[in-house]
């Protein structure tokens, strides 16, 4: 009976971010415990990939190609699951992300784009999504993505982790005003390898961050899935307003990936 409470079979999730990474591993997990699953993602080849897999599982899929920063793709997102499916149950807020930047060098443009990116677009995605959750299904469960940079200091992360705090703030609220009918949780992810993170992380700077973790490994994609499957499913019924984090218990930053203040106003200061 408790392995049954994990399903959430003909439950219809919509899951941004998911063409590859964590995205896909929780819209692989949502299929496998028994839902139909949009996915939403830029690239079309990566969310058609994702939807093959899917189906694998004995499921419906849609590929949404959606960039989060548009409002009206947003829109057309609900649009599409609502003509498909008829219904929305379950919202993975999955899409974000941030290339490590010195403060100093950060433009009010960037920073803005990358609050919006990972603060603005799941609140306007779950303002759209809940009440059609409330009307088609009755209840449901939404899952924000936050980040370990939401509540530890790691240099070139300000906005980012600045948002993503937001984030988890955010997911506290919603969760009071949105019960008993919707359940907002939010996972509080460490460092996983994933595509993304290899593209700014040197397999040698996973290693020195893998030391720094009490479990002295890197996260895997699979690891953030089982939790959100969790949080998605009837398992987690009496949960609402929290944020988990899943990541190997690490309470410290693994990695500095900006030159100190020193390096950086001197060392420009000296070249001048």
């Amino acid at each position: 009976m408790i392995l049954d409470m994990f399903r959430v079979p003909d439950r219809v999730a919509i899951v941004t971010g998911a063409g590859h990474g964590i995205g896909r591993a929780i819209a692989v997990a949502l299929a496998e415990a028994g839902a139909d699953v949009v996915c939403c993602a830029r690239t079309q080849q990566d969310i058609d990939e994702t939807i093959a897999q899917v189906r694998a599982r004995g499921r419906r899929g849609l590929a949404v190609q959606c960039d989060v920063l548009v409002t009206e793709q947003l829109e057309q997102v609900v649009a599409a699951t609502l003509d498909t499916f008829g219904h929305i149950d379950l919202l993975v807020n999955n899409a974000g992300g941030s290339i490590p930047r010195a403060a100093l060098d950060m433009s009010e443009r960037a920073f803005e784009k990358i609050v919006r990116f990972n603060l603005t677009s799941p609140f306007l995605l779950t303002r759209m999504v809940v009440p059609h959750i409330v009307r088609s299904a009755g209840h449901g469960a939404v899952v924000n993505i936050s980040s370990g940079a939401s509540v530890q200091p790691v240099q070139g992360l300000a906005a980012y982790g600045s948002a993503k705090a937001g984030l988890n703030q955010l997911t506290h609220i919603l969760a009071h005003e949105f019960a008993p009918e919707v359940r907002v949780n939010g996972i509080i992810v460490g460092r996983v390898q994933t595509p993304g993170a290899a593209s700014v992380v040197s397999e040698e700077e996973l290693r020195r961050a893998a030391a720094s973790i009490p479990m002295k490994r890197i996260g895997l994609d699979t690891d953030i899935a089982a939790c959100a499957l969790y949080l998605a499913s009837p398992a987690s019924a009496w949960v609402t307003g929290r944020t988990i984090r899943v990541d190997g218990g690490a309470d410290a930053p693994g990695l500095s990936p900006t030159p100190s203040l020193r390096e950086r106003v001197l060392g420009e200061r000296d070249r001048g």
